[in-house]
C-alpha cells in the first residue's frame, strides 16, 4: 500500500510508558484501564497503561496520548506506520508505537497531540476524538 489514507482516533486515557527489570512480575495496576500493553523483552519489561494507573516511584514517562488508526488491517499491508511516523519526524513530534494483530497505536506527548493532529490531516489522515480507551 502506497501513502495510505487513513482513519485515526484519539483515545481519551492518558497514558505512562514504564519500565520494570526483566524479571519482575507483572503488576496488578498495569492491567486496569481501557487500553494498556505489556512486553517482556531479554532487558526489560515494559508497561504501556494510563498514567493515573502508576505508581509515583515507578520509572516511567508520563504524558502519552494516543492515536488508533481503525482497523482491523491486514498484516500484509505496508507503508502503515511510515505515512503516520515520516510526517511526524518532519514536524520534530516523537511517537511510541504499539501494534497489535489487528491495528497500530501511536502515541505521542500530550503537548504536541494537537500539533500532530494538525500534521497527519494534511498528509490527509482523519483524526477523530472518541470517549475512553
Amino acid at each position: 500500500m502506497t501513502n495510505p489514507k487513513l482513519i485515526l482516533s484519539l483515545l481519551q486515557e492518558t497514558l505512562a510508558i514504564c519500565r520494570l527489570d526483566r524479571d519482575a512480575g507483572i503488576p496488578d495496576w498495569a492491567l486496569t484501564g481501557g487500553f494498556f500493553s505489556i512486553t517482556r523483552t531479554p532487558d526489560e519489561l515494559s508497561i504501556v497503561c494510563p498514567q493515573s494507573s502508576v505508581p509515583e516511584e515507578i520509572p516511567c514517562d508520563r504524558e502519552w496520548q494516543c492515536l488508533r488508526v481503525e482497523g482491523p488491517l491486514a498484516l500484509s499491508l505496508t507503508g502503515i506506520l511510515a505515512s503516520l511516523a515520516a510526517p511526524l519526524a518532519r514536524a520534530g513530534i516523537s511517537t511510541f508505537v504499539v501494534s497489535t494483530y489487528d491495528t497500530d497505536y501511536v502515541m505521542v506527548k500530550e503537548k504536541d497531540v494537537e500539533q500532530a493532529i494538525l500534521v497527519l490531516s494534511q498528509e490527509g489522515h482523519q483524526v477523530r476524538r472518541r470517549r475512553g480507551g
